[in-house]
Formats: structure tokens, C-alpha cells, sequence
């Protein structure tokens, strides 16, 4: 899968729900430790989700991010791309929802 195909669909969904796409980039930030140029640089070169978070230094605090996506708790899942990607995509749900900022990036 491509990161430049799902970015656009994040940006729809936290865009319809009133969030900004500046929020979205801050929790792909957050969540990879990528500038704001690598993060555009990802999406517009096209790469795969396993080359994107192989690019990524995975926050350190990413392992609090718990809860359920398409029926799966995202801290049971035993594949570490599919779990990243996960997280990713509870993320965009958190965001989409409304949540502080605060509370998505799990600050203490």
C-alpha cells in the first residue's frame, strides 16, 4: 500500500470532521519523527507504508496507544508493520473524533 494514496483519504476524513491537515501532519510527526519536509517528501514520492515506517523512528511512546480498529485491539497485534500502521490509522481516528491534541500525542 501506498502512503501517498491513504494521505489524501486521511486528509478527508479529518477534514470532514472539522480538523485541520496541519493536525494530521502533527500526529504523523509525532508518531514517526519525520519533518514536516521528510513527511511530504514520503507522500509525494510515492513510497510503501513498510518503506515509510522503515524511514521512521517510531515514537517512543507509541506503545500507549491502545484501543480497537476494525475489530482488533491495535496493542495485541503481533505484526509490527500492520501494528504501525495501526497506530497510524488510531491515530486519524482520534483526530477525526475530536480529541485534544494533548491526548492523541500522549502527553504525560
Amino acid at each position: 500500500m501506498i502512503v501517498g494514496k491513504v494521505y489524501p483519504l486521511y486528509v478527508n476524513k479529518v477534514e470532514r470532521k472539522g480538523q485541520s491537515r496541519s493536525d494530521l501532519d502533527t500526529i504523523i510527526r509525532w508518531l514517526t519523527g519525520f519533518t514536516q519536509a521528510e513527511l511530504d517528501r514520503n507522500v509525494a514520492d510515492g513510497v510503501t507504508f513498510e518503506d515509510f515506517f522503515d524511514r521512521a523512528t517510531l515514537n517512543p511512546h507509541a506503545d500507549q496507544i491502545t484501543g480497537v480498529i476494525c475489530g482488533v485491539r491495535v496493542e495485541e497485534i503481533s505484526d509490527p508493520l500492520v501494528q504501525k500502521v495501526r497506530y497510524l490509522d488510531k491515530l486519524v481516528d482520534e483526530l477525526a473524533k475530536g480529541k485534544s491534541m494533548e491526548k492523541i500525542l500522549r502527553s504525560p
